[in-house]
């Protein structure tokens, strides 16, 4: 297992950004993760200060913002395994490194159900229960079993269960205590062979299935509509640097959604329980900023929650920037401070 020095980051996260690591490595199993390691404790007792450590998915939940100055591990962990539970339960596992949208297609082409909703969503397996990854009415939660975790500093293997990774609402306890102590190696998850609970009443998926002709949609049918809606209304960080979604959509308390409620009444809401949730992208919107530039910058023309890299020359620091200039809008505007979903290295 070889360390490479000074290894440009730009092809590794889905923003497109120039950054580089003082120190880079490949890890394509286990095996190699705990060489590489513990090639990084030795690289640490040699240098007196500190030396960082950041591991790599598939890039698309993170904005670097200046050069790292220690080791980049990019896990790139392969295989996915089954075990049938009953004649409507499937436990399906995956390494860390396999892409999320091909590992959902998978197990939709096996008639597995409880990911179609998840579909296109970018990014690789090992980070999905990071940040409890969620869309159209369905989290990572609703079908998770477990996952096995590399300990950073005894190296040794756990695993964890459900309640142990106390998921929230884009939250989990790898962002909270866990940060930073735990590497996620691969994550299992039960899915229905037969009996699918079909999820069609959030979001557009409904109007797109009737704009298909599908009166008794399939978990396939409910996967095609969900990329539609994505590929209409999103940029594909293939051609325009993006991390999707940048904020998370707020919650707040009655009280001060009902004087909102007064001053804006059209204001957009989800009721959930005695908060609210308004969504980021209509509180970005209502400030003026969909489809916006500044610079190398800009808000997406079509969904104002998505910061992209317009010109394809944009620092991390410019988009940083520019995420702070809309946060400080929005709080100015409704006095709700807006939070980043997408991790600032």
């Amino acid at each position: 297992m070889t360390i490479q020095e000074n290894v440009s980051l730009k092809p590794f996260n889905t923003f497109g950004v120039e950054a580089n690591a003082k120190y880079f490595a490949l890890a394509n199993n286990e095996e190699e993760l705990l060489a590489v390691l513990n090639q990084y404790k030795n690289l640490h007792r040699e240098n007196p200060q500190k030396l960082p450590l950041l591991f790599l998915g598939g890039g698309s939940n993170i904005l670097l913002t200046k050069d790292f100055d220690g080791l980049v591990i990019k896990l790139n962990l392969k295989g996915i395994s089954e075990e049938m539970m009953s004649e409507d339960e499937v436990l399906v596992t995956a390494k860390a490194g396999e892409n999320w949208h091909r590992f959902v297609l998978y197990c939709l082409d096996k008639n597995y159900g409880g990911l179609e909703n998840l579909s296109l969503i970018p990014g690789n397996v090992g980070t999905s229960p990071m940040q409890n990854i969620g869309a159209y009415g369905t989290e990572i939660k609703d079908t998770f079993v477990g996952c096995k975790v590399l300990d950073l500093e005894s190296l040794e293997i756990e695993n964890f269960d459900k309640e142990q990774c106390r998921f929230g609402y884009r939250d989990s306890i790898f962002k909270q205590e866990g940060k930073g102590k735990y590497v996620i190696l691969e994550v299992t998850f039960a899915l229905t062979t037969k009996k699918h609970k079909i999820k069609t009443d959030y979001g557009a998926i409904k109007d797109e299935l009737e704009k298909m002709d599908i009166q008794n949609p399939t978990i396939k049918d409910v996967s095609n509509a969900v990329i539609a809606i994505r590929q209409s209304k999103l940029p594909d960080p293939k051609v325009t640097g993006n991390a999707g979604s940048f904020f998370k959509n707020p919650t707040i308390p009655k009280s001060h959604f009902d004087k909102l409620q007064q001053k804006f009444p059209d204001i957009h809401f989800y009721p959930t329980g005695e908060m609210v949730k308004v969504p980021a992208g209509w509180l970005i919107e209502q400030c003026g900023w969909k489809g916006r530039q500044i610079g190398n910058v800009a808000s997406h023309k079509l969904q104002s929650l998505v910061i992209i890299n317009a010109t394809g020359n944009a620092s991390g620091k410019e988009i940083f920037d520019f995420s702070t200039e809309i946060i400080n809008s929005v709080k100015e505007k409704f006095g709700i401070e807006l939070e980043r979903e997408v991790n600032i290295i």
